[in-house]
Order: C-alpha cells, then structure tokens, then sequence
C-alpha cells in the first residue's frame, strides 16, 4: 500500500470540544502517524502520514469530528511523504 501525507486545516466549532484529543486517538486506532494543534486563528491543523487507505479515513473523519464539534469546512492538502514521524501527538505550538 503506498504511503502519503495530507496536511490538514479543519474550520468551524472546533476548539474547546476536544478535537485534538480525539484527532489523537482516532490516529492512534487507524496507525497513522504525524501531529494535531489549535491555530490562533480558531482552525485546528493536522499533519497525518501512512498507507493512503487510513490516511484517506482519517480525513473523512476530520469532516465530522468529535460529538460537541460543528465543522464548516476542511482544506487538505496532499504533500510527499516524509517518513519523519514514530507516532502520532499534540503540539502545542
């Protein structure tokens, strides 16, 4: 299965309704590796890498998101893969 990178910026009720921790675990549950944070901006952004099928699943799930989330709109971008992450996290900057 090939591997790939979606950079990913998420819009609408999506801080302060635990979008990155269940970001988090649905990335750990499908082992897909990269990053997740809040942006100044009210946007959540994500970077995820893996097989393109799961990559693909966690991307769709982005368009819903955790229950108290009201997601307006999700821009993805699809970038080489780098290879650069062990596992998946929080970032707080």
């Amino acid at each position: 299965m090939a591997k790939v990178r979606a950079h990913v910026l998420i819009e609408g009720r999506v801080q302060g309704v635990f979008f990155r921790s269940y970001t988090c675990h649905q990335a750990e549950k499908l082992d897909v590796a990269g990053w997740v944070r809040n942006c100044p901006n009210g946007r959540v952004e994500a970077v995820f890498e893996g097989e393109e099928d799961k990559v693909r699943r966690i991307v769709d799930w982005c368009h819903i998101g955790p229950p108290e989330a009201h997601v307006r709109n999700v821009d993805v971008r699809w970038e080489d893969y780098t290879g650069e992450f062990d596992s998946f996290y929080i970032r707080y900057y």
